[in-house]
């Protein structure tokens, strides 16, 4: 039986990243534009925003799935990039210097009795 940390450092294919970015986040804007769109309505939004463009209920919905679906897999991969194997040991810290070291408190030498 494999341990699974010998799973997780294998390196994984391109289209195997890029499916983990763009996949879950394909999911996350359709939630989001479903609520969005549940709440505003397209062609309310075109009169607001580009009242000279003749675009319909269906091009708003669509522009805005798309919209949303750049956001979450901008997300996604900024993630991706921060977690990444390489970023890891890149922002690797220091280990910290060595301090003096502070006298040890000892059973007995309490220096409120010491009085």
């Amino acid at each position: 039986m494999t341990d699974a940390t010998d799973n997780d450092q294998r390196p994984r294919p391109l289209l195997q990243r890029w499916g983990a970015i763009l996949w879950p986040s394909f999911f996350a804007a359709g939630v989001a534009c479903m609520v969005f769109f549940a709440l505003v309505d397209p062609d309310d939004l075109r009169e607001i925003t580009w009242a000279e463009l003749d675009l319909g209920r269906e091009a708003g919905y669509t522009i805005g799935f798309f919209m949303f679906w750049a956001c979450t897999s901008a997300s996604s991969f900024f993630t991706w990039l921060l977690l990444s194997e390489d970023d890891q040991t890149r922002f690797k810290m220091a280990p910290p210097k060595a301090t003096a070291a502070l006298p040890e408190h000892r059973a007995g030498s309490d220096p409120k009795q010491a009085g």
